[in-house]
């Protein structure tokens, strides 16, 4: 944000955290996702840009889809736990940005309901883990990466 509008970021200071701000008129010209209305109502892309950017690196764009609308459970199957995830989002076009950059990573994934994919094969999941690592509470607590949804 300091890069973009250096003399339009806050900070607020509590306790435990620093929150980092920023209000101006131009960040929906840089984000057009951001607009009126629900996100699952309106069209969701990526701009060319924003593409670029992540065609360098797909997996802070998941690590950052699962962090923000996802979670890490496991399923039991006869007494054996199996690592998954899944991935939640109400906007079908968020969940195909999710599916693309799993696609192209060679992570497997599939619908797990109308609002959720899952990530359930032991390779996909270990290949998930390798880079997505645990979530973190407003309190800076790690959850362990097994928060249940």
């Amino acid at each position: 944000m300091t890069q973009i509008l250096p003399n339009k970021v806050n900070r607020a200071a509590r306790q435990g955290c620093c929150d980092v701000y920023s209000l101006s008129k131009h960040w929906p010209c840089l984000f057009p996702q951001h607009g009126p209305g629900r996100k699952h109502e309106r069209r969701i892309g990526l701009t060319a840009w924003q593409q670029d950017l992540v065609d360098l690196d797909l997996r802070p764009l998941l690590r950052g889809l699962l962090h923000s609308d996802g979670c890490r459970v496991l399923n039991w199957v006869n007494g054996t736990p199996y690592p998954r995830y899944h991935f939640s989002n109400a906007s079908p076009d968020i969940r195909a940005i999710f599916g693309r950059a799993c696609d192209a990573l060679g992570i497997e994934w599939r619908p797990h309901n109308r609002w959720s994919l899952s990530v359930a094969r032991r390779g996909s999941v270990a290949l998930l883990d390798a880079f997505v690592g645990p979530k973190r509470d407003p309190r800076g607590d790690s959850s362990g990466g097994h928060r249940v949804c």
